[in-house]
Formats: C-alpha cells, sequence, structure tokens
C-alpha cells in the first residue's frame, strides 16, 4: 500500500503495510532486556483479597494486570532531556511530532583501552554528508541477543562526546541507539554524550539553547535483514509525564521523495 505523504515541503513516497518495528517489547520474562540494576518488570493480576483478576482462575470476567517496570532499565524507551536536569521536563511534552526523516546506519565499535566506543569518525563517515531529522545507529556486531541482554556491571559500548556533539551540529533532533544508553555506564555522572547532544551546559540552570525538542532512544534492536539506507521513522511514546517512556519507533522503508 504506497501511500505519499507531505513531510516539511518535501513529498516521501512509503509503503505503510510494511512496517518495520525497532522496538523491543517488554514482559515479566527472563528474556527481558535489563540495564541499571534492576529486577525484572513485574506482570500480575490484581487481587483482592481472594479475588484474582485473571480470566483463566474462574474469578475475574477481565484479565486486570498491573504492571511494574523501568523505562530506562527495562527495553526501548525515549527521553528528553529531564533525564538529566534539576528542574522536571516531561518527555511527552517535548515530543509533539512523531513523523521525521531518519537515517539507519551501521557502526563499527572501536576498543579504546578495554572501552568499545561510538567514534565521531565513524558516525561522520556513516552519514555521509547526510542531515535527516533522526539518526537509527545500529552497533556491530549485532547480535541478536541484544534482545534479551542483561547489561547491568558489564560495561556496555557507548558514544563518544564528540560524536554525540557532532550530531547535534548535524541539526539531528532525534537520536535512536541500541545500546542501555549513549553514556559509559560508570561515568562518575559526566553524562558527556547526554549533555553534548541536548546542549545542556548546566543541569541546574538550564541554558536557553538546550534541545528542549529534542529526543533520545535507547535499547532499540533492528536486525540484519534491516538495509542501511533512508527511512520514514514514526516514534511514539506512551503518555507518561515523566522524563522518559516506553517507546515504539517504526521505520518506514522511502520508495520515492519528490
Amino acid at each position: 500500500m504506497k501511500t505519499t505523504i507531505q513531510h516539511n515541503n518535501t513529498t516521501i513516497q512509503v509503503d505503510l503495510s510494511k512496517p518495520i518495528d525497532i522496538s523491543i517489547p517488554l514482559s515479566n520474562t527472563e528474556d527481558n532486556p535489563i540495564a541499571w540494576y534492576v529486577e525484572k518488570p513485574v506482570i500480575e493480576p490484581v487481587r483482592f483479597g481472594e479475588w484474582v483478576g485473571k480470566v483463566s482462575l474462574g474469578m475475574s470476567s477481565t484479565n486486570f494486570n498491573n504492571i511494574q517496570f523501568n523505562p530506562h532499565g527495562h527495553g526501548t524507551h525515549t527521553e528528553c532531556l529531564g533525564h538529566i536536569t534539576h528542574d522536571f521536563y516531561s518527555v511527552n511534552q517535548a515530543l509533539k511530532q512523531f513523523f521525521f526523516t531518519a537515517e539507519l546506519v551501521s557502526v563499527e565499535l572501536e576498543d579504546q583501552e578495554y572501552d568499545f566506543v561510538i567514534t565521531k569518525e565513524a558516525v561522520e563517515h556513516a552519514l555521509n554528508g547526510k542531515r535527516p531529522e533522526a539518526i537509527v545507529i545500529r552497533t556491530l556486531p549485532n547480535d541478536a541477543d541484544k534482545v534479551s541482554r542483561k547489561y547491568s556491571h558489564t560495561d556496555p559500548p557507548f558514544l563518544a562526546e564528540d560524536a554525540a556533539l557532532f550530531l547535534r551540529e548535524s541539526g539531528i533532533q532525534h537520536l535512536l541507539i541500541d545500546l542501555p544508553s549513549v553514556d559509559k555506564e560508570k561515568d562518575e555522572g559526566k553524562l558527556l554524550a547526554h549533555k553534548a547532544f541536548w546542549n545542556v551546559t548546566d543541569v541546574k540552570n538550564l541554558n536557553a539553547d538546550a534541545r528542549l525538542d529534542c529526543t533520545i532512544t535507547e535499547m532499540i534492536f533492528v536486525s540484519d535483514e534491516v538495509k542501511d539506507g533512508s527511512y520514514l521513522l514514526n516514534l511514539q511514546i506512551a503518555s507518561f509525564e515523566n522524563d522518559a517512556s516506553p517507546s515504539k519507533p517504526v521505520l518506514y522503508s522511502v520508495l520515492e521523495v519528490e
């Protein structure tokens, strides 16, 4: 089903019948990915005395579950600069548009004295002069166990500060990555890549040019079957008034641009 979309004075033709979901589903199983030292999500029926909100137990006409999870630690999530600021900022207020031109790039990690890093040079080479609204970074090697990996205390790869600065200076508004964070797991709270991308110099006194409408989406997964190139991104979040929300980024192949 080919559909023509008018986006920022550009006509883009996509096939909406072939979505490419790059989110990781949240579950209460051992297969759920975990980061930041939390336990797996909890999904369980509500209980009032002997009554249990689960149809299969014969006490309820509906399944009625409570869900306990952490958006940063339990799967694909989108965050705004409120993630690192003293004052509260909500991702639900920051993200008001949901379709963006996007470039999917695959980058090799560079070994830098026991750290594996996404360098500025790798990102710049992968973009090759393109300036999309969003970038989707797939790190190589692209192991399928990213969808269930336990990241805590493993010092995962991260994005170099100058790479995040390059993305900001390139005008990229939305950064999506298949890692639990753009920053190093244990960095003494420096959060260099977050700050560089959002242009935050003081977390207590936000500078006037901080990027309030830009987002970072972490813990995505893009299978090897999806080719690098240009896409239309639909970035959807749940309506949480919080610094971050679980999210469902979906790519659509661009068939034609006018």
